[in-house]
């Protein structure tokens, strides 16, 4: 079965252009070099789910008119990935039910401490209930069924927080990646598409550099690449033509293919 990413965001934390900033990617008029914080769409059939709800979550939502949403996938508590929480209320509005949220244990109880309201279940002379309905991933590796398809994660650590990573079809998601074990590479390894963070071309203590990002792609022997999470300091133009010819770097709207398979998909 066919199904489609659109990048909703291909951007570092800070976003580009980054506030303040006069450099020349900031200052560009290029399309390819506007930057909203990092997520995605995933669609097939009738299904559509989100991974990550960062805080330009209701720009891209009006953007791309994503005026429903079937699930959420958090892959970690970083701001930049949760910061649009507040905003997936509205579809409870829209669907009259909480919305489907798969995380990880340790990303649960982080929105559990900041954000508690949007887990509690209703009471008399509120007008809201709980708008998401968590399904809480216990452990590192391994796969889930859910909405209709069976999705397999890993984790690894960046900055000391768990982040969750997936492979869905013949299609991988690794975002925010820093530390890792050698098991990521080889559950997900043969991977056709492979969606990675790459923040910029010098090393950085809490992502992949361009060069580290390659080389994980070919550690993965995937067939193609696309690069996401990408500061200021990347300028679309220039390093697109210095990559090796598979791989290539995402920008905001790309909508990409992939295939989910037949015995992935359940309903």
């Amino acid at each position: 079965m066919k199904a489609e990413l659109l990048f909703l965001g291909t951007g570092g934390s800070s976003g580009v252009p980054m506030i303040g900033c006069l450099c020349d990617v900031c200052q560009s008029s290029s399309s390819l070099n506007k930057r909203l914080r990092s997520s995605v769409l995933l669609r097939w059939r009738d299904r559509q789910v989100l991974i990550d709800a960062g805080p330009d979550l209701r720009e891209q939502a009006l953007r791309h008119r994503i005026n429903r949403l079937d699930a959420v996938i958090l892959t970690h508590a970083h701001f930049d990935h949760i910061g649009g929480l507040d905003d997936l209320r509205v579809y409870y509005l829209i669907e009259g039910k909480p919305l489907a949220c798969l995380v990880s244990k340790e990303t649960y109880l982080e929105i559990k401490n900041r954000s508690s309201y949007l887990l509690e279940p209703k009471q008399l002379g509120k007008s809201l209930p709980a708008q998401l309905d968590f399904m809480i991933l216990e452990r590192d590796f391994g796969d889930v069924f859910f909405q209709g398809l069976q999705w397999h994660f890993v984790s690894y650590i960046q900055g000391g927080q768990k982040v969750l990573g997936f492979r869905v079809g013949n299609l991988a998601y690794i975002s925010d990646i820093r530390e890792y074990s050698m098991r990521v590479i080889e559950e997900i390894k043969g991977i056709k598409t492979l969606v990675v963070s790459a923040l910029r071309e010098n090393p950085s203590q809490m992502h992949f550099s361009i060069k580290e990002a390659i080389e994980f792609s070919r550690a993965v022997g995937a067939e193609r690449t696309w690069f996401t999470h990408m500061s200021h300091e990347v300028n679309h133009e220039v390093i697109s033509h210095v990559l090796p010819s598979n791989i290539s770097l995402a920008y905001d709207g790309l909508t990409i293919d992939f295939d989910l398979g037949s015995k992935d998909v359940f309903s």
